[in-house]
């Protein structure tokens, strides 16, 4: 361990700590999220609060307010409670934004479910969070990532025998959505003030549900006051406004779209544009340009996509001003083309996790280029941040390399019913990323590697013991290994080592096949190679890391490798 320079009564002086606090004049705020899009709409009752550019769609926040009421109280007139669990599994729209802030108001835990979903993890989600009921679009929209209009019922319909604490079911676009709407008139207001004034900000609103390595996802529960201020303050380093638009084309059910985008608007008073109901680089740049946005985000790769648009130079963006790059390290050209074409000169790159609600660190407007591609950006307001030592848990000095963990407001309140994987993470308030990071003089964070098993795929977070779990079931596989491997489009895709039973006779496309429509398209692996043993270490552990060298050179990827310093791997 380094120490700095001696001082000039020749003692060694004591190294400046990887430790830094987030000091900010801005208090937190102490609302509920239901209270805090009230008062914003009390203040800009007339201006728009949400766009859906694909319908024509709009809210003013006067509109949005009563119309949040109306799906609180038709919650409530299907008996549901503070403290229960309702569902929303469909791509980005209105509605969804309704029931994230219906449920808010009146104490109900929003769980959160990932549109691409299929069978296998939609009954595990469901029944590991008690869901009581659910809304849900009637099927996916044709041309979504990874989908050519799959049917969400007839997926409900599969499992929800499976899911005896599912009582209703509710499709968006459909005669149960509005028969839920008008079960809540004859309710009067004060159903919904009166339960409003007994909630907490510390009470539990939101369960997310991220990749773990327990085979399942983990459901990190988030209360108003992790989301609500983590939304708060990424708008403020975003300078937003009442003035502001932002066209969000991240998927709500994620942080990135829900906190970072919803939150950080109502908070501001800035209007929400829903581009399209899935991720479509010309329909987002029309919105921009015809909703004159100012503000834009998404993860590298979109920006990538919006790029490469044939007609690229025809959309209008002289409007957009800043945005936020999240997910995956931005490549410098890229980001180069963001600033000059895209007109987002006040861009800023965020980092974070779902059990941080989710941001911790994050770019400053006037950061040079090089902060913006090589760093993570500096500690947010009201948040702690050490790089740690990943065995003995002491501080490491400036620029050497440990395990980043995060203590504030923000972190969780713990995994769902999972208290034991929660100690695994979360200890004295620190909350354990397995990111391995380094934090120079001036504070900015650096990644430059992170737990070994996880693989970021184009801004979807996997752990490969969940896709080996359950490539486990397939009847002539005997063993199976998940691995990262470098891709120049998405950071990483993943790539499956597969043993086969004796005498089976199976194809690559035979298991990708296996997993359409019970794995989200995310998780699905892009490589499938046929082994007959794995490297293993005299102690019988297997070694992954010569499993994904071998295949960075029979694949021929060391180009794509070489281009994504993250996807060096630590094998600790």
């Amino acid at each position: 361990m380094s120490t700095s320079p001696p001082t000039a009564a020749g003692q060694p002086g004591i190294a400046e700590p990887s430790y830094v606090c987030g000091v900010s004049d801005i208090p937190l705020l102490g609302d509920t999220i239901g209270d805090n899009l009230r008062r914003t709409s009390l203040r800009f009752a007339e201006r728009e609060a949400v766009v859906e550019y694909a319908t024509g769609r709009r809210l003013t926040y006067a509109e949005l307010d009563a119309a949040v009421d109306e799906v609180a109280r038709g919650l409530l007139a299907r008996g549901l409670q503070p403290g229960d669990r309702v569902g929303i599994w469909a791509p980005n729209r209105i509605d969804w934004i309704l029931v994230q802030y219906a449920t808010a108001r009146v104490g109900i835990i929003c769980v959160t479910v990932n549109p691409a979903y299929r069978t296998h993890e939609l009954a595990y989600v469901l029944q590991q969070s008690g869901v009581t009921l659910l809304v849900s679009a009637i099927a996916r929209p044709a041309g979504s990532s990874g989908a050519t209009g799959s049917d969400y019922r007839d997926m409900v319909d599969e499992v929800r025998a499976d899911c005896p604490e599912l009582d209703h079911v509710v499709y968006l676009d459909d005669p149960s959505w509005n028969i839920l709407l008008a079960a809540g008139q004859p309710l009067p207001a004060s159903a919904v003030t009166d339960i409003a004034r007994t909630l907490s900000f510390d009470d539990p609103i939101n369960i997310q549900y991220t990749s773990g390595t327990t085979g399942f996802p983990k459901g990190a529960t988030l209360t108003h006051h992790n989301i609500l201020n983590n939304g708060y303050f990424v708008g403020e380093l975003c300078r937003y406004t009442e003035l502001d638009r932002i066209c969000v084309p991240v998927p709500f059910y994620h942080c990135f779209g829900m906190v970072m985008g919803n939150l950080a608007a109502t908070s501001h008073g800035a209007c929400v544009v829903i581009p399209a109901p899935s991720f479509d680089p010309a329909a987002t740049l029309r919105a921009v340009q015809d909703e004159q946005c100012t503000s834009l985000y998404g993860v590298p790769t979109m920006f990538i996509a919006e790029l490469a648009l044939a007609n690229f130079a025809e959309f209008d963006l002289s409007g957009l001003r800043t945005g936020i790059m999240a997910g995956s390290p931005c490549p410098v050209e890229v980001m180069k083309r963001v600033i000059a074409e895209m007109h987002m000169a006040e861009v800023t790159i965020c980092y974070g996790m779902t059990e941080t609600s989710p941001v911790s660190t994050q770019t400053r407007i006037g950061d040079s280029l090089e902060k913006q591609t090589a760093t993570v950006g500096r500690v947010h307001p009201h948040v702690e941040v050490k790089v740690a030592d990943p065995v003995t848990g002491l501080v490491m000095p400036r620029g050497e390399t440990g395990e980043l963990c995060t203590r504030a407001y923000s972190v969780m309140r713990g995994y769902w019913l999972q208290p034991d994987l929660t100690t695994e993470v979360l200890r004295e308030g620190w909350m354990h990323t397995g990111d391995l990071a380094t934090m120079d003089a001036d504070g900015y964070l650096n990644i430059v590697g992170r737990s070994k098993d996880m693989v970021i795929r184009g801004g979807e977070n996997v752990y490969p013991r969940e896709v080996e779990e359950f490539l486990y079931r397939h009847p002539d596989i005997e063993d199976v290994q998940v691995v990262g491997v470098p891709d120049a489009k998405y950071g990483e895709q993943l790539l499956a080592a597969v043993r086969l039973r004796p005498g089976s006779v199976v194809t690559d496309e035979d298991i990708r096949q296996y997993c359409q429509g019970r794995l989200a398209h995310y998780k699905i692996p892009r490589y499938v190679r046929f082994v007959d043993s794995f490297p293993m270490t005299v102690t019988g552990k297997i070694q992954k890391y010569k499993i994904r060298e071998q295949a960075v050179i029979e694949l021929g990827l060391p180009e794509a490798a070489a281009a994504n310093p993250l996807l060096a791997r630590n094998e600790l």
